[in-house]
């Protein structure tokens, strides 16, 4: 009920904001308004506003919106009211009425992500666990248990980093963007013990998809914390050899165990090339102060058709966290610079689509979006702004895309019609509308079938 609530809520809101950037641009260049909905098909409720044109009305189906304004292409028009239609308007207003609901999401996106930097946030400390064996943080020098202090690309100042979130945040750009990244770590806290500078040189990646196999590459995947054992499952590896929840690992093989994320690595490398199952392990155990050794065989599972071993249980406790918050003006400068940031990052990834240097996977549809938007709202309100703000991001830039059914397109024919001094034909009108909704349906439809992959596999 949560994911279905988060999910209406985001949708209607991120229509809302785009259709009221159309209707209140196109009421200020002088363009009569004739219906503003929000949705499509019947109409389910409907008022106006004194003394106003525009009626106003939710529908049935809420999957976008549109603002119907007076124009002559559209039906006849009262000789008084000529001056008051979209196609007697001047180019400038007209791109400017169809720009207005792609930008109304990006203000939306600055405004959310400034908010959040002025709430604040508590997120994970950016002290790292130990890396993926033969990573490229490993052998950059990486051990674990380092705090990264300051990060920049090349080139780039160096910054400070807040967080290990922030610090996934640069990592995300730099592979994305083909940029190396410079880290100043300190084994120890904040402005104690010596301090090294080390590169990660993310342009060396192949990205084709942004998810757990890219960070797996890089070797950070995620902020250190003790190898404690949590809830341990009924009929779980663990509890078949005696381990509780509370449990602190010691040592694994004689090998030592100093965070979650290196016990996690272990168990997983114990089921490489597994058929049934794998060789037992001795786990050196402290309980109550007392130092015990239990055997574990790991049980080997399948995920995306590769073997992987897991005992039945949640492996590391939570990390340490610290409150990031910005002031007024530092707030609201990070929210601009992440929506540029995103929308950079959106067009990159759709470009590498395109030529087949990303996978296709990336693309996401409504299940997918609904249910991030369920997972989002339980984390709290935080989170759940940060996934509105990628969301109107991301709807705003798809909407700027030069489709012939979308804003962009609107604007490409504008920016024909301002180079060569006469509008697109309507044969070719009607050509290019007809390419454009079979693009935007094949999108969707690869979009879904992503979505039932993600929730079904």
């Amino acid at each position: 009920m949560l994911t279905l609530l988060a999910f209406v809520v985001a949708l209607g809101l991120l229509i809302t904001i785009h259709e009221y950037g159309h209707y209140r641009v196109a009421v200020a260049c002088g363009v009569k308004v004739l219906k503003f909905s929000i949705g499509f098909g019947k109409p389910l409720y409907t008022w106006r506003c004194a003394g106003k044109p525009t009626e106003f009305s939710i529908s049935a189906l809420p999957l976008g919106g549109y603002v119907k304004m007076l124009d002559e292409r559209e039906g006849p028009v009262d000789p008084a009211e000529r001056h008051l239609a979209f196609n007697n308007k001047p180019l400038r207003s007209r791109a400017a009425v169809v720009a207005a609901g792609p930008i109304a999401n990006l203000l939306l996106a600055a405004l959310l992500y400034s908010v959040v930097n002025w709430g604040g946030t508590e997120e994970p400390k950016a002290v790292l666990a130990a890396p993926v064996p033969e990573s490229m943080a490993a052998r950059a020098g990486l051990v674990g248990g380092e705090w990264v202090a300051q990060a920049a690309f090349n080139g780039e100042a160096l910054e400070d980093v807040r967080s290990f979130t922030d610090l996934r945040w640069r990592l995300t750009q730099g592979a994305m963007t083909g940029q190396d990244l410079r880290l100043v770590v300190t084994q120890e806290d904040v402005n104690q013990g010596p301090t090294r500078e080390l590169l990660l040189p993310l342009s060396q990646l192949d990205v084709s998809e942004v998810d757990a196999r890219l960070f797996r590459s890089i070797g950070l995947m995620g902020p250190l914390t003790q190898p404690l054992i949590g809830e341990v499952m009924a009929d779980g590896a663990a509890a078949k050899a005696g381990l509780q929840a509370g449990d602190v690992v010691l040592r694994v093989d004689e090998r030592r165990v100093t965070d979650g994320q290196q016990l996690r690595e272990m168990i997983r490398a114990s089921g490489s090339g597994a058929g049934q199952g794998v060789t037992p392990q001795a786990w050196q155990i402290e309980r109550a102060g007392q130092v015990l050794t239990l055997m574990v065989t790991p049980q080997v599972q399948l995920e995306a058709d590769l073997p992987v071993a897991k005992i039945g249980a949640f492996v590391g406790s939570s990390p340490a966290m610290v409150s990031v918050r910005y002031g007024f003006l530092e707030g609201l400068w990070g929210g601009i610079a992440r929506t540029w940031d995103v929308s950079v990052l959106t067009v990159q990834m759709m470009g590498k689509m395109l030529v087949g240097e990303a996978s296709l996977k990336n693309l996401s549809g409504p299940l997918t979006i609904a249910d991030y938007a369920g997972k989002s709202a339980t984390l709290g309100w935080p989170s759940y702004l940060l996934f509105l703000a990628l969301i109107s991001v991301s709807l705003g830039v798809l909407n700027l895309l030069p489709l012939p059914v979308l804003d962009g397109g609107h604007l490409m024919y504008y920016l024909w019609e301002a180079v060569t001094g006469r509008s697109v034909s309507d044969v070719w009108m009607a050509r290019l509308h007809r390419g454009g909704v079979a693009i935007l349906l094949m999108m969707m439809t690869i979009a879904i079938f992503n979505d039932l992959q993600r929730l079904l596999g």
